[in-house]
């Protein structure tokens, strides 16, 4: 894949607002401090937050994105993005939940482009290789280029009892994309208990990576529907963007916000509105557990730079710990 897509109109969402207190007590026995996880550089050189940028800016240009973190990591955020592009840095005032953590900078996005397709990229999850999750990210850009009034989900197939982990059932064929199908969500299963998490993959249920894809009024509309007191404090906003209101009324916007959550709040809600795609040929992985970071480098043949004695207990190999739809040639 060359760099970004000739698509005009195609932006990039990345979200890092998250604290990421699930490894925390890992983070600082490594470093010695609190850290969210997508600030920490696990292997090589980059951080997770950096990995991310750079895989976002080969597929919509660097000022096509937009990177959404907390004010409290501000200084993190800007030591981690310089000398890479980001269009739009916006700094969350407080924790109002996933959903503001996706209709902020969608508010920043219609203010310029009204006709944009996004693409969300969580910023804490691992994927090897590049190359072939990009490709899959692309087939699902042009899915939901076809398919207007949807979002479309990338989903990866389980190879275990995950309970920590958002699992989709996939429904009926939509439509085709890359050679594979587009299907409609028949229902979402968050948290499930190890006999509905057995009952889902006997049913060839797929995990929720919420890497996701869609016309930008296609989730402003079902913002409207499912939290309308959320979306009327964006669309105030939106209103006072590059005027001299815009960062007092950023301010007012999150001091009396609700939280919402993105995949309760809204995907659940409207399941006959999301399409989900299979992610093949990826190895893909939420490190929200040291040890899935251990075993995910190890099977690329790689090593941790974290003395692995940090971990709660001496590390034994965890077998089938990230999804991997069909094998991968190691290496970079």
């Amino acid at each position: 894949m060359t760099q970004s897509s000739n698509r005009r109109n195609l932006w990039s969402i990345v979200l890092a607002g998250g604290d990421g207190t699930r490894v925390g007590s890992f983070v600082q026995r490594w470093l010695g401090q609190q850290r969210p996880k997508q600030f920490c550089t696990f292997v090589g050189t980059r951080s997770l937050l950096q990995h991310t940028l750079d895989r976002a800016a080969r597929l919509a240009p660097a000022e096509r994105s937009v990177l959404v973190v907390s004010q409290a990591h501000r200084h993190e955020a800007m030591t981690q993005v310089a000398g890479r592009g980001v269009g739009i840095l916006l700094f969350q005032p407080a924790n109002r939940d996933t959903a503001a953590g996706v209709f902020l900078p969608l508010t920043y996005i219609r203010a310029q482009d009204r006709q944009a397709t996004v693409v969300i990229y969580p910023s804490d999850h691992f994927v090897f290789p590049e190359e072939q999750f990009l490709e899959n990210v692309q087939d699902a850009v042009r899915a939901a280029e076809r398919l207007k009034n949807h979002i479309v989900l990338l989903g990866i197939a389980p190879d275990r009892l995950e309970l920590d982990y958002g699992w989709i059932l996939p429904g009926q064929r939509l439509a085709q994309a890359g050679g594979k199908p587009i299907q409609t969500v028949q229902s979402f299963l968050e948290k499930p208990t190890a006999q509905e998490a057995d009952t889902a993959l006997s049913r060839h249920a797929l995990w929720n990576t919420m890497v996701m894809t869609a016309k930008a009024d296609t989730l402003w509309e079902l913002g409207r529907r499912c939290f309308p007191d959320l979306m009327k404090r964006f669309e105030r906003l939106g209103r006072a963007i590059g005027t001299p209101k815009e960062v007092r009324v950023l301010e007012e916007t999150y001091q009396t916000m609700p939280a919402r959550n993105f995949s309760a709040d809204l995907l659940q809600r409207v399941p006959e509105r999301v399409a989900v795609t299979e992610l093949t040929n990826t190895l893909w992985s939420d490190w929200g557990r040291p040890e899935r970071i251990v075993e995910a480098l190890r099977r690329i043949g790689r090593t941790p730079i974290f003395p692995l004695d940090t971990l709660n207990s001496p590390f034994a190999p965890i077998a089938n710990t990230t999804a991997l739809a069909t094998p991968v040639s190691q290496g970079g």
